[in-house]
């Protein structure tokens, strides 16, 4: 018997018991299902966050005040001494890997224009902020340094904003008030679209840091002249992040009069260590997965090697009749070899379906489950991956039932009742 003429045969047998192979290859499609709509839904948060952190900037560090978390403690932000606008001088004129530096001051405000409210935030920076964050400004103009010295009211707007307060258009040179202050508006930025965890990321005004800090937040520390919140640096193109983190933390260790082997309190985070630590934890949940999945295709393949038993016993006669009419063993065993190989690759393959059905019904009803986005990607080697799996496995547990009955006697097989 040739090749085709086995598969012909095989599915023939499994049409006859159509409801008991359905029944027999419901572990794997289950177990393919689960496999692939976990996998789409951590492969889409992973490629989320990746978009997330690499439109921070790959070679953009941000400095906080106040240390990482070590040993269970940790130093609050917000009690630390803050850095200041001259310490943003002091790090763009004395580290020569930095290009560009701004401070930021942040606050929530309730932007007004002709009767209409729309509550954003407010994010007060230096020029060189735009640059270091590698956003464009769509129509108008960046502040200059000038205005920012003398806290002029100027205000670039989000596309957001804009269509929230100006939705006939005409934003360009008109007035805007925030929290009662009015300020000319100088600039559109270019559309940033919803972050990686769903956020609005055109839901924003940006200002001259001194103007919000002195006429819109009040952000002040006892101390200090002229605080920031946080200060953002770029390094130069082709430089090694780490090695400008180190350097960048020992100047700031000087600067802040650090005595050596005391604790920073700061931070400096080098957004390409999250994604390398992204990566890892990534790479362990894969394996724990692969490790789920090939544990749900074992049961599957033991339920696959059940049936096929049973029917070897059932067409034990059929199979004794074929020997005695010249049937050679290999051609039995390759017939309940093929139907086991069916069996399963039909599993995989309706179980690809569920699963991708089951994952984009998850990413439709987000909303409904109390999330804001939950994004999907489907890999297409996970697909052929997990096809190819449930082929194996109806291979290995379908070798055993498909030699046992090639080995029938078949006189002992042709009495069998």
């Amino acid at each position: 018997m040739n090749f085709l003429a086995a598969i012909s045969v095989a599915l023939t047998a499994l049409r006859v018991n159509a409801l008991r192979s359905f029944l027999a290859i419901l572990g794997v499609i289950f177990g393919v299902a689960a496999v692939i709509t976990t996998v789409s839904l951590t492969e889409g948060a992973s490629a989320a966050l990746e978009d997330q952190i690499a439109g921070l900037g790959a070679n953009t560090l941000n400095i906080r005040p106040g240390s990482d978390n070590r040993g269970g403690r940790r130093g609050g932000a917000g009690s630390a001494t803050p850095f200041s606008s001259d310490d943003v001088d002091a790090l763009r004129r004395d580290v020569p890997v930095i290009v560009a530096a701004s401070g930021t001051v942040q606050s929530q405000v309730t932007a007004v224009v002709d009767g209409v409210n729309w509550p954003t935030q407010i994010v007060g920076v230096h020029p060189d902020y735009i640059e270091i964050r590698d956003w464009e400004i769509d129509q108008g103009r960046l502040f200059t340094p000038t205005e920012n010295q003398r806290s002029a009211r100027v205000a670039i707007l989000g596309q957001t904003v804009a269509e929230e307060l100006f939705p006939s258009g005409g934003s360009l040179g008109a007035t805007v008030r925030l929290n009662g202050q009015p300020f000319e508006v100088i600039g559109l930025l270019e559309e940033l679209g919803q972050g990686g965890w769903g956020q609005d990321q055109d839901d924003i005004i940006i200002a001259p840091i001194s103007t919000v800090r002195e006429r819109v937040s009040g952000f002040s520390r006892a101390g200090v002249r002229d605080p920031v919140q946080t200060v953002w640096v770029e390094v130069a193109a082709g430089e090694d992040m780490e090695v400008a983190q180190a350097e960048i933390t020992d100047y700031l260790r000087g600067l802040r009069g650090i005595e050596p082997g005391a604790e920073d309190d700061f931070s400096v985070r080098n957004f390409a260590e999250f994604i390398r630590a992204f990566n890892e934890s990534e790479r362990v949940l894969g394996v724990l997965l692969a490790a789920a999945g090939l544990i749900t295709l074992l049961v599957g393949g033991i339920g696959i090697m059940n049936v096929m038993l049973v029917s070897v016993t059932e067409r034990t006669r059929e199979i004794g009749l074929r020997l005695a009419v010249g049937a050679r063993r290999a051609d039995i065993r390759n017939q309940f070899l093929i139907e086991s190989v069916v069996l399963c690759s039909v599993g995989g393959v309706l179980g690809l379906g569920l699963g991708v059905a089951s994952a984009v019904a998850l990413e439709q009803f987000a909303p409904a489950l109390g999330l804001q986005q939950l994004p999907v990607s489907v890999d297409p080697s996970i697909a052929a991956i997990a096809i190819g799996a449930s082929t194996l496995v109806g291979v290995l547990f379908g070798f055993y039932p498909a030699l046992r009955a090639s080995r029938l006697d078949p006189i002992e097989a042709l009495r069998h009742e």
